[in-house]
């Protein structure tokens, strides 16, 4: 099973607080890519394409370390231009996966069983299926930034999009892809949108295919500003520690990440 995971964006609301690209901030003992691999890996996938754009040195040069603690493989591709919106980097990491995918953002973090079940649709996918969480109001949901959606009553996407007034859900940040997507992003471009990956999702939206997954109660969590951080911090070890009979070497600490 592949993954594609987001990791090539500024963090601009994070970066004021580290001096560590986004990516590499840690969280509970590792950072939060690696974080979002071995929950990957825990929910099936062998291989993860990592997208990376700024500081993209500093973060390839650990994937080698990553991969061996995570037993997944790990490829990296750099976007054209990271200061493009992120439908940009779907667009240059999906050309190296064939088929259906798990698509993440390398700044959240999900509990296993929010990406199990997620993944468990895999092959029922005609163009993607987003996770979303009905409890608009949450502690880990940021109103100022976050993505929200508007259900039809048959449970497919009406409207995505930061500024919904008419919204029922919010935008988890973890999908399955298909081959599809991608296409939506490039017809969206083409049609005069900057190319965001939520521009991609209206135009399936628009096209009958994009669905969603109810994964309300699931815990995960958008690591966007210090605030959140913080939060991510005090609740991450309950949903993200590895069982004590397995324990994992940690990749990098707080000093250090």
């Amino acid at each position: 099973m592949n993954a594609l995971i987001l990791a090539a964006g500024f963090g601009s609301r994070l970066a004021k607080a580290t001096p560590f690209p986004k990516p590499l901030v840690g969280v509970a003992g590792r950072s939060l890519l690696e974080w979002s691999v071995l929950q990957a890996a825990r929910a099936g996938v062998r291989r993860a394409v990592i997208v990376t754009g700024h500081r993209a040195s500093e973060i390839e040069c650990l994937l080698p370390e990553m991969a061996a603690r995570t037993g997944v493989m790990l490829e990296s591709c750099r976007t054209a231009d990271w200061s493009m919106p992120n439908g940009h980097s779907v667009l240059a990491g999906a050309q190296r996966i064939e088929g259906n995918y798990l698509l993440m953002m390398a700044d959240h973090l999900f509990s296993v069983s929010l990406l199990t079940r997620l993944v468990a649709e895999m092959d029922h996918v005609s163009g993607a299926l987003l996770a979303i969480d009905r409890n608009c109001t949450g502690p880990t949901i940021d109103p100022t930034d976050a993505t929200w959606v508007s259900t039809r009553h048959d449970g497919m996407i009406a409207s995505i999009g930061k500024h919904l007034t008419n919204r029922d859900a919010v935008d988890c940040g973890a999908f399955i892809a298909t081959p599809n997507l991608a296409d939506a992003i490039r017809e969206a471009i083409a049609a005069g949108a900057a190319g965001s990956l939520t521009d991609g999702m209206q135009h399936l939206a628009a096209c009958g295919t994009a669905a969603t997954l109810d994964v309300t109660g699931n815990w995960w969590i958008d690591v966007d500003d210090p605030g959140m951080l913080a939060l991510a911090e005090q609740m991450a070890p309950a949903f993200l520690d590895p069982p004590a009979a397995a324990p994992l070497h940690i990749a990098i600490d707080r000093t250090a990440a």
